[in-house]
């Protein structure tokens, strides 16, 4: 139960932190739609069609991004290391130490970009700080989803979302033709995620939760009620 592998409120720790994850990229979301004109019926006949998820399967880089890194990573960054932390560092700290780790882990891009030569030696490590800083805030909200439903499922499925999704395309949004909806949409994400953040991560829909019996009752009161 420590590292979030059980049955009790699963299907909530499935749902809702993707579902919160899903509203703070609403602008992405509506820019996507807006961008590319589906068809509702197709594309709901796409997604139950065995053939695309085959094609999927057999993706050995879609495979990589969408299962095998967001399971390896979240199983090892916060299943595992959180409560070595947290009996140390208590929850608030550990939540924000936990990332830290999970943003140096990301620093073989920049061995590879050095490597080969992609780009100038300033520009990788600049792009190399870019990553770190958003990859460790990702890893902090990871972390708390993680404590404050107390299951694994919550924090893979909405690694693998993002991976999906990457970072907000900004700067194709001020170029948008209809960027004022655009913008709306991206602060109301903002907005409704902010709401609804302790709401949607309430601990008393995911049953109990064993990290917060590891801290101090003065560190862990604030996260995990």
């Amino acid at each position: 139960m420590l590292m979030g592998v059980h049955s009790e409120g699963i299907f909530a720790a499935a749902c809702f932190p993707l579902l919160l994850t899903m509203v703070l990229f609403l602008g992405p979301l509506i820019q996507l739609l807006m961008d590319y004109s589906w068809d509702f019926n197709d594309g709901l006949k796409m997604f139950l069609d065995p053939r695309c998820w085959g094609q999927c399967l057999v993706d050995i880089r879609w495979m990589r991004n969408q299962v095998v890194a967001p399971l390896t990573e979240e199983l090892v960054f916060r299943a595992c290391m959180l409560p070595m932390l947290v009996p140390c560092t208590g929850l608030g700290r550990a939540i924000a130490t936990c990332p830290l780790f999970f943003g140096v882990a990301h620093f073989h891009h920049v061995i590879e970009l050095l490597k080969f030569r992609q780009g100038t030696v300033a520009g990788i490590f600049l792009s190399a700080v870019f990553q770190f800083s958003y990859t460790a805030v990702f890893g902090a909200y990871t972390a708390f989803i993680f404590i404050r439903t107390g299951h694994l499922i919550g924090p893979v499925l909405c690694h693998s979302f993002c991976n999906y999704m990457g970072f907000p395309a900004m700067g194709a949004a001020l170029e948008h033709p209809q960027k004022l909806l655009v913008f709306f949409f991206y602060v109301l994400g903002v907005v409704l995620f902010l709401l609804l953040l302790f709401p949607l991560t309430e601990p008393a829909l995911y049953g109990p939760l064993a990290l917060c019996r590891l801290a101090r009752p003065e560190n862990g009161a604030s996260v995990c009620t």
